[in-house]
C-alpha cells in the first residue's frame, strides 16, 4: 500500500487512501470501536451490504459529469473489484456492489489515477454536489452552473467544518428555473439567475425527503454568485454545531430549519460571519474548460426501422442551445449498465462528441454536444448496445432505488416491481412512450432514496400485517407529488397502503381513471382537483388483506416467502473503551490542526480545534452517563456538569473557551494560540481521566 505515494500525484489523497487501510487493519484486530470505524468508512464511500461480507462502493461524480477516460478508469475497477455492473443513483453517483472490503483501499487508489474519488460519498458529510444534467447546454439556462458547482465540490471535500455532522448534507444546483435540480427538496439548492448583468442563485434552504418531508426555504431571492460559498460555510457550520446527533430521525437540516425558523437559522448564520474565512470567494467561470467536439466523421449508416428511429428521436433528443449539436437521453432501466457497455460509450463520445456523458437524477445517460448529422450513426450503435429505447424522461421511465436487492434498510423490493409496472406500461399503455407529464418513482423504504414522494405516482416499500398474523410484502401509494418550478414543489400524499402484488392494478385503476375523466389537463392538476379522498375510494379495495394468496407472500423478484428483515449487519466490533477512543481522536484532531496551521490553512486548523475541544468535553461527559446530543448541548452540558460544578479548573467558562473562533477572524495568530488551548484542554481532560480510573 506504500506504493501509493508514488504512484498517485495528490499526496494528500494517498495518505487519506493508506489512513483507511489502516483503520480496515485496527478495526479487524479489534482496536477500533465498530460505530467509529463505520463514520470513517462512510465518509470514505464504503458502504456496508444487506449481504454479509461485501461492501457497496459509492463513486463520488460531482454534477453526474463523467469524461470517457473516467468511465473506462470506473468499468475496469469495475471489472477487477465487483460484478462489472454499474448502478446510478438519483444523485448522479456511480455505486459498484459486492466489493471485499479488504480491497477498498487499492480501489479507491485505481479510481484516483483519473481523478475520481470515494471520499465523502457517503456518510455524514457533503454528498455529490448534483445539478441539471443540461447544464451548459440548456437552451433556458441564464448560464453555466457547472463551474459553479464544482468549485463547492472542491471547496467542501475534506473541509473539516463537514467531516463529521450529525447528519448528511446535499446540494443542488439547477439550470433555470424550471428548477431541473430539485432545490426544493435539498438542504441548499441554487437556482441560476441574473440580475442586471451579475450572476446569481435563488436559495433555497431546509428541504428533504424521507418520512417527513420538508419544502425548502427561500433563504435569498438572489445571491451574486460570489457569495455562495462562504454562505454554504456557514451553513454547515451553524448544523454542525446546532444540529441533532443522537437521533438519527431528527438529525437533518430541515428539522434544524423547523425547530428554530427561517429567521432563528438567519440570526445564527450571521453570528457566523466572523469565523467564515472568505467573505466574497470569486469563481471563475471563465477558466472552466469548454467542451471540446471532435471533428472525426462517424461512417455513414442507413436506418433500417425508419418508424422506430423516429420514435427515439421524438422521446431522447434534447435540444442544445449550441447551434447544430443536440444531446441523446440514454434511458437506463432501473439505473443499471455493465462495463461492456460502458467501455463501447466511452469510445462513442471521444469520437464523435465531446468525449463526456452527464449521469442524470433519473439514473439515466445524456450525451451533449451530437452533431445533428451524427444521429443516424449514434442510434445505430447505441440499438447496437441496448441503450436506443424510446421514452427517456417519459412516463415509462420509471426511477427505483436499489431495495432490498442490496441495502440494509429495503423493507420490500423497489426494483422487482418497478419491472413489472414499466412492462405494463409497454404492453397495455404504449402511448405513455411519448408522456412526459406522468413520473413514477419508487423507493424501497421510506428514506426516499428512490424519491417516491415528489413524484406524481410513488409507491414505497413497505410490509402489511394480516389477520392471522402473516406478514406480505407492501406498497404504500404516494399521489400528486411534482415540480413546480423555481423552488416549488409538492409532496405526494399517502393514499393507501396496499399488497405488493397489486401494486400493477393499482397503476391501472389510477391510469384508467386518468385517462376517462382527465380531459387534457396535467396529472398534477388532475390529482389537485379530484384530492386525496377521491383516490382512496377507489383504491381501497386493494387494501384487503383477507384473501391473500399465497403469491402474494412472494416479493417481486423472488421465488421465497417474503420476510421482513433489515439485511445482515456489518462486521461485528469488539467492545473497547469509547471514551478512550474519543480521546484518542481528539490527539488526531490536534495534529492535523497542527499540520493545516503549517500549511496556512488558519481556517481549517481553527476548526480541527474546534472539534478536539467538542470531542474531548464529549468523553468526559461520556465517563460520567450524560447523553450528548448537539455540539451546542455538549458546550453546554459540559460547562454545567464539570466547570460549573468545580470539578475542572478552566479559568474561564467551557462556552468563552470553545466558542473563540466565533468572536475571531481566522488569522495565523488566533489559529496558533486557539491550538495551544485545544491541546491544553485535551491535557486537563486526559488528565481527569486518568484520576477517574486510578478513584474507581
Amino acid at each position: 500500500m506504500q506504493s501509493f505515494r508514488t504512484e498517485l500525484e495528490n499526496p494528500v489523497v494517498a495518505r487519506d487512501i493508506i489512513e483507511l487501510e489502516r483503520k480496515i487493519k485496527e478495526f479487524r484486530d479489534g482496536k477500533l470501536d465498530e460505530e467509529k470505524f463505520r463514520s470513517l468508512r462512510l465518509a470514505r464511500g464504503v458502504y456496508g451490504q444487506r449481504q454479509e461480507g461485501v461492501q457497496m462502493v459509492r463513486i463520488k461524480l460531482p454534477y453526474g459529469k463523467v469524461s470517457a477516460r473516467q468511465l473506462r478508469r470506473i468499468s475496469e475497477v469495475a471489472d477487477t473489484y465487483s460484478t462489472g455492473r454499474l448502478h446510478i443513483t438519483t444523485r448522479q453517483d456511480i455505486q459498484i456492489h459486492y466489493v471485499d472490503l479488504a480491497r477498498t483501499p487499492e480501489l479507491w487508489a485505481e479510481l484516483e489515477k483519473d481523478e475520481v474519488t470515494i471520499r465523502e460519498a457517503c456518510g455524514n458529510t457533503v454528498r455529490n454536489v448534483t445539478a441539471s444534467e443540461t447544464a451548459g447546454i440548456d437552451v433556458a439556462e441564464p448560464f453555466d452552473v457547472s463551474p459553479y458547482a464544482h468549485a463547492i465540490f472542491q471547496y467542501f471535500l475534506r473541509n473539516p467544518i463537514g467531516q463529521e455532522m450529525g447528519r448528511k448534507f446535499k446540494v443542488s444546483f439547477s439550470a433555470s428555473d424550471a428548477d431541473t435540480g430539485l432545490s426544493y427538496m435539498h438542504d441548499l439548492g441554487f437556482i441560476a439567475r441574473t440580475r442586471e448583468g451579475v450572476r446569481g442563485f435563488k436559495v433555497m434552504v431546509g428541504g428533504g425527503l424521507g418520512s417527513q418531508p420538508r419544502h425548502a426555504d427561500e433563504l435569498y431571492e438572489f445571491l451574486p454568485a460570489e457569495g455562495i460559498i462562504p454562505l454554504m460555510d456557514a451553513v454547515i457550520r451553524v448544523f454542525d454545531r446546532y444540529g441533532e446527533r443522537k437521533s438519527r430521525a431528527k438529525a437533518r437540516m430541515k428539522f434544524l430549519l423547523k425547530d428554530i425558523g427561517l429567521e432563528g437559522f438567519r440570526k445564527l448564520l450571521e453570528e457566523e460571519q466572523l469565523a467564515v474565512p472568505h467573505k466574497t470567494y470569486p469563481i471563475d467561470a471563465g477558466g472552466y474548460p469548454g467542451a471540446v467536439v471532435s471533428e472525426k466523421q462517424p461512417p455513414a449508416v442507413e436506418v433500417a426501422d425508419e418508424a422506430a428511429y423516429q420514435q427515439w428521436k421524438s422521446t431522447n433528443l434534447v435540444p442544445q442551445k449550441q447551434e447544430g449539436y443536440v444531446a441523446i437521453g440514454i434511458k437506463v432501466l432501473l439505473g443499471d449498465f455493465y462495463t461492456d457497455k460502458a467501455r463501447q460509450l466511452a469510445d462513442l463520445v471521444e469520437q464523435y462528441a465531446a468525449g463526456e456523458v452527464r449521469l442524470s437524477l433519473r439514473q439515466n445517460i445524456l450525451i451533449p454536444y451530437v452533431k445533428e448529422s451524427h444521429l443516424p450513426y449514434f442510434y445505430k450503435v447505441l440499438k447496437e448496445l441496448g441503450m436506443a429505447e424510446a421514452g427517456y424522461n417519459k412516463a415509462l421511465d420509471i426511477t427505483a432505488c436499489p431495495g432490498t436487492d442490496t441495502c440494509n434498510l429495503g423493507i420490500a423490493s423497489s426494483t422487482g416491481i418497478a419491472v413489472e409496472l414499466e412492462r405494463v406500461l409497454k404492453t397495455e399503455y404504449p402511448h405513455y412512450v411519448n408522456n412526459a407529464d406522468v413520473v413514477i418513482k419508487i423507493s424501497g423504504c421510506m428514506n426516499a432514496c428512490g424519491q417516491h414522494n415528489m413524484a406524481h405516482i410513488g409507491f414505497q416499500g413497505m410490509s402489511v400485517r394480516t389477520r392471522d398474523k402473516r406478514v406480505a410484502p407492501a406498497l404504500q401509494v404516494l399521489l400528486g407529488g411534482g415540480n413546480k418550478g423555481n423552488g416549488n414543489g409538492l409532496f405526494a400524499d399517502k393514499v393507501v397502503k396496499i399488497p405488493s402484488k397489486r401494486g400493477p392494478e393499482a397503476l391501472r385503476l389510477i391510469l384508467d381513471d386518468y385517462q376517462a375523466h382527465g380531459k387534457g389537463v396535467s396529472y398534477e392538476d388532475y390529482y389537485a382537483e379530484k384530492g386525496q379522498l377521491y383516490f382512496y375510494e377507489f383504491l381501497k379495495p386493494l387494501t384487503d388483506t383477507d384473501n391473500l394468496t399465497a403469491a402474494d407472500f412472494i416479493d417481486w423478484g423472488n421465488s421465497e416467502r417474503y420476510e421482513k428483515a433489515i439485511g445482515i449487519g456489518e462486521c461485528a466490533g469488539v467492545v473497547i473503551d469509547l471514551v478512550a477512543t474519543l480521546l484518542f481522536e481528539s490527539e488526531e484532531k490536534i495534529q492535523n490542526a497542527q499540520t493545516t496551521l503549517e500549511e496556512g490553512k488558519w481556517a481549517a486548523s481553527i476548526y480541527h480545534s474546534y472539534a478536539s475541544m467538542v470531542n474531548s468535553a464529549k468523553a468526559l461527559l461520556t465517563s460520567e452517563d450524560v447523553k450528548t446530543n448537539t455540539h451546542a448541548g455538549i458546550i453546554r452540558d459540559f460547562q454545567e456538569h464539570f466547570v460549573a460544578s468545580g470539578k475542572l479548573e478552566l479559568g474561564t467558562s467551557f462556552e468563552s473557551l470553545v466558542l473563540q473562533l466565533k468572536q475571531n477572524a481566522p488569522t495565523g495568530a488566533f489559529a496558533t494560540a486557539y491550538l495551544n488551548d485545544a491541546r491544553n484542554f485535551l491535557e486537563i481532560a486526559e488528565t481527569y481521566r486518568k484520576r477517574e480510573l486510578v478513584e474507581a
